[in-house]
């Protein structure tokens, strides 16, 4: 060992907040320890006030319409660049993933490698959703009547408590895919690569306040989003019995969607279409098809 590295002092990293395209410190300055699956410290997490889920909130909402009026396509662009970036950083990811759930390099390495192909999963149904979820309807009378998807704006996601970068991006992706933003509550526990996640979204494409990511407790930042009045929708996976039911009461005072807890026993399995379609809003058009000529005949 030279004398330059043995001397070298350690460059710590400074886990921030991811609000609005930019990485604020919590508002309250607020941190907590966050350990390893045996006890050791692992670095300080910003502990998350009511004032930095309002902020992610007026983040979320103004990059909704955007998001929401760009092509599928476009968004499953980013999404795939997602997954670039991150592929770019594995180790890294495999290192938080193993420290965060205790697992060996190889196993943090297959879980991230998952992730990775969860995004181009997701990115592949950006443009396909829409054909499996909306269509013409056959009605009676000289209608066209068409049903399309629209997102439901704004959805506030609690992530899994075990699963801290898996489940993660499995409850994220399918809500951004669709055209939502998100008000992402990281697992308290394991909230590093949440944070860490949120560099790589900075860095590929994805609009600011397209997802917002917050580290601290679920018990106190989420009775006042599912209150929240510019929320649309909750996810509460990540949530346990007595706080989805507190949530799911407050969640009723705006009639939002709400996705109850759903047991996952295995993260990699085939995720289906339930987590899209469950943010989905239907809009039905009538439109006259008129006659032509004199048999009546129409198109």
């Amino acid at each position: 060992m030279s004398e330059s590295s043995a001397t070298r002092l350690g460059v710590f990293k400074t886990y921030k907040l991811y609000v609005g395209g930019k990485f604020p410190r919590s508002e309250s300055g607020r941190v907590y320890e966050v350990s390893d699956s045996k006890g050791n410290w692992l670095a300080n997490a910003p502990l998350s006030s009511r004032k930095d889920a309002r902020d992610a909130v007026v983040a979320a909402r103004k990059a909704f319409g955007g998001w929401a009026g760009a092509t599928a396509y476009n968004r499953g662009q980013i999404l795939y660049r997602i997954a670039e970036m991150l592929e770019g950083r594995r180790e890294q990811f495999v290192r938080e993933v193993g420290e965060a759930e205790g697992l060996s390099k190889s196993k943090a390495a297959a879980v991230v490698d998952a992730a990775i192909d969860r995004w181009v999963w997701y990115a592949g149904w950006t443009d396909k959703i829409g054909q499996v979820v909306g269509g013409a309807n056959p009605v009676a009378g000289p209608f066209f009547n068409l049903s399309t998807p629209e997102p439901t704006g704004v959805v506030t996601v609690v992530a899994p408590q075990q699963s801290s970068f898996l489940g993660l991006v499995s409850v994220i992706a399918p809500v951004i895919a669709t055209g939502n933003t998100a008000v992402v509550i990281a697992s308290e526990k394991a909230p590093l690569p949440a944070l860490s996640l949120g560099e790589v979204l900075a860095t590929s494409d994805l609009p600011g306040g397209v997802v917002n990511i917050l580290s601290g407790k679920a018990a106190e930042m989420g009775p006042h989003l599912a209150a929240h009045q510019d929320v649309n929708a909750i996810d509460l996976a990540g949530a346990d019995a007595a706080l989805a039911k507190e949530l799911e009461i407050a969640a009723a005072d705006n009639l939002k969607r709400v996705l109850r807890p759903q047991p996952v026993d295995d993260w990699t399995a085939d995720p289906g279409t339930h987590r899209m379609t469950a943010f989905l809003e239907t809009k039905t058009v009538w439109h006259p098809t008129g006659s032509l000529g004199s048999g009546g005949s129409s198109y």
